[in-house]
């Protein structure tokens, strides 16, 4: 298969990119969170060809896009109050809401499970490919199980060229980070994926507590214990304590880092990262994918702060890291 590269700014190029989806195709589409491998999410072939191109298990859950908030009441019911709330303050955006699943919604969708996450991107591009064909898209991130999340449609390429149709190149991605996914079927909201939206915001909003719990047993996209892993080893340890013993073993190191790096590291290839909540994540899965390029044995990042800003990053960075 020769994966198409199409670029939304020739109206036509859009509108192939539409055309592929209506016919069951599969198209890697920019979001502002990470790039997402999209199909038609009304025809269950095509969801199902996500699974195969990705080697996802079919009982992992996919977010739905959507074209707007309206659209919500076609995939979901028994939709609370909170949730159309939510949806008016953060729709277009990072936000994912958990809701019982309308019966036709197929299970290839939600892995078989009662629930179904939907979103509106905020992407312009995506966001005018949805409301110009009435679209609604099934779009996990574009990339091989487990691994890092592209933020490019060169990552894309990287590792999933001649195994989908095509990818629709609409630049980085604005936030670097998967967008924050809410339980709207309990009472207090909770958060079961942190994300670029944090607990307090949600909070505010709604005037009642959103909880963000460290552990819970809701099963959503992005929550395996390994994930969004380079193929390279990856740690992550305070350059103020003693290193871990891991470092000294390894043979050659990348170093992400935040302030000076000491002299008894001698890595063949480092990057500073941003001191800003924000603007960590957004590189996050690029500066990984650079240092899983650079030909060392070992990724070590400088631990970021802690806090609330923080969590989206130290959730990444627990899953990139974890080797059990």
């Amino acid at each position: 298969m020769t994966t198409l590269q199409l670029d939304p700014t020739q109206p036509d190029e859009l509108a192939m990119a539409a055309r592929l989806l209506q016919q069951g195709r599969l198209v890697a589409v920019p979001t502002e969170t990470v790039y997402g491998l999209a199909a038609d999410a009304r025809n269950p072939d095509a969801v199902a060809g996500i699974f195969t191109a990705k080697g996802r298990p079919a009982d992992h859950p996919l977010i739905v896009h959507l074209p707007s908030a309206d659209a919500m009441a076609d995939w979901a019911v028994d939709i609370p109050a909170s949730a159309w709330q939510l949806a008016k303050a953060f729709w277009p955006g990072p936000l994912t809401l958990l809701l019982k699943k309308a019966p036709h919604v197929s299970p290839v969708i939600t892995g078989g499970l009662p629930t179904i996450g939907l979103r509106v991107p905020a992407h312009p591009v995506l966001h005018q490919l949805l409301q110009q064909h009435q679209l609604a898209v099934a779009a996990p991130s574009a990339n091989r199980y487990k691994k890092l999340s592209p933020t490019s449609a060169q990552q894309v390429l990287h590792t999933l060229d001649g195994r989908i149709d095509a990818v629709l190149d609409g630049g980085d991605c604005s936030y670097g980070l998967e967008s924050t996914i809410v339980d709207a079927t309990c009472e207090p909201l909770t958060i079961v994926r942190a994300g670029p939206i944090q607990a307090s915001e949600l909070s505010q909003m709604l005037g009642q507590p959103v909880l963000q719990p460290e552990q819970h047993q809701v099963k959503v996209a992005g929550n395996v214990r390994a994930h969004y892993q380079p193929n390279t080893p990856v740690i992550y340890t305070s350059f103020q304590a003693e290193l871990p013993a891991q470092v000294g073993k390894a043979q050659q190191i990348a170093i992400l880092h935040l302030g000076p790096v000491p002299k008894a590291l001698r890595p063949i290839w480092q990057q500073q990262m941003p001191a800003d909540a924000k603007a960590y994540g957004r590189k996050l899965y690029r500066a990984l994918a650079d240092a899983d390029h650079a030909g060392a044995d070992l990724i070590v990042l400088e631990s970021p702060p802690e806090g609330e800003a923080w969590l989206a990053v130290w959730d990444r960075l627990k899953r990139a890291s974890y080797q059990g």
